[in-house]
């Protein structure tokens, strides 16, 4: 009978305790705006040694200390072992392409403490761009949330990685379609988070001064203005390939994505040990 007292006291205890925590949290997320921590891992994931050296090519990683390195190592095999990776028409999917495609949406989410997201879970990889039997038209890439895919020209993606001051990124943009449907629906503190800023843009896109600003500029290409979804996304590209222009030439929208992104944090990671 003491035991099953005891027993009922922890379990009430413990609940007890998460409710604290999560109402300390969401305190702290309201006047900071971000989660109070964003790695912890009891077990961390290790890469092969061939792709742990092929990882080394990707820049972002390339900077992180030693410790936040781990950490991304970590997010990416999750990351490769959680979604599916498949190949279309004549490409051949190595090893080398999943390390990329996965440290792309590794690299966008590195702030965020829960990162994975169930908008997607298939990511189908074409050799170019590839004929879309729905609209009649060829693409380059694409998010389908309503069947849960990523879908990538491997010549566009491969594009955007090695040249990265040309504000085109095909995983960053299509990565960011996911997001932003991640953090409509997530309880996550990232992913609201993430969403709140996402409704600030918005407002500041309707404001005609802001929007009158952003045309005349031409800083950003035609597509930005198809919708808000759309120009979240090349926002996005812009704040990864040439940070400081936008900054520049933005500062709001580079703060926002800032926030948005938890990016401080990163930044602070970025530190060579």
């Amino acid at each position: 009978m003491k035991s099953y007292f005891y027993l009922k006291f922890l379990i009430y205890g413990f609940s007890a305790l998460t409710v604290l925590v999560n109402t300390v949290e969401s305190i702290y997320v309201y006047i900071f705006n971000k989660p109070i921590f964003v790695h912890l891992y009891f077990v961390k994931k290790k890469l092969p040694k061939h792709k742990k050296e092929f990882l080394e090519t990707v820049s972002f990683y390339r900077r992180l200390n030693y410790k936040h390195k781990e950490y991304f190592e970590h997010r990416l095999v999750k990351f490769i072992r959680n979604y599916d990776f498949i190949e279309r028409d004549s490409f051949k999917l190595t090893p080398e392409a999943k390390v990329l495609i996965a440290a792309s949406y590794v690299k966008l989410t590195f702030g965020m403490r829960r990162y994975s997201s169930s908008t997607f879970n298939k990511i189908i990889i074409y050799p170019s761009a590839y004929y879309s039997a729905i609209t009649k038209q060829y693409h380059k890439g694409e998010f389908n949330p309503g069947l849960k895919l990523i879908i990538f020209s491997w010549q566009d993606f491969l594009k955007g990685e090695i040249i990265t001051n040309d504000n085109l990124n095909l995983g960053i943009h299509e990565f960011t379609h996911a997001l932003t449907f991640h953090g409509k629906k997530s309880k996550d503190k990232s992913a609201k988070i993430f969403y709140r800023v996402f409704l600030e843009i918005i407002k500041f896109m309707k404001n005609p001064v802001n929007s009158t600003a952003i045309l005349n500029s031409n800083y950003f290409r035609d597509y930005a203005n198809t919708n808000a979804l759309e120009f979240l996304s090349v926002i996005m590209e812009h704040f990864f390939e040439t940070p400081e222009d936008l900054k520049q030439n933005f500062p709001e929208l580079y703060f926002k994505i800032e926030k948005m992104l938890n990016y401080k944090a990163i930044l602070n990671q970025q530190l060579s040990q």
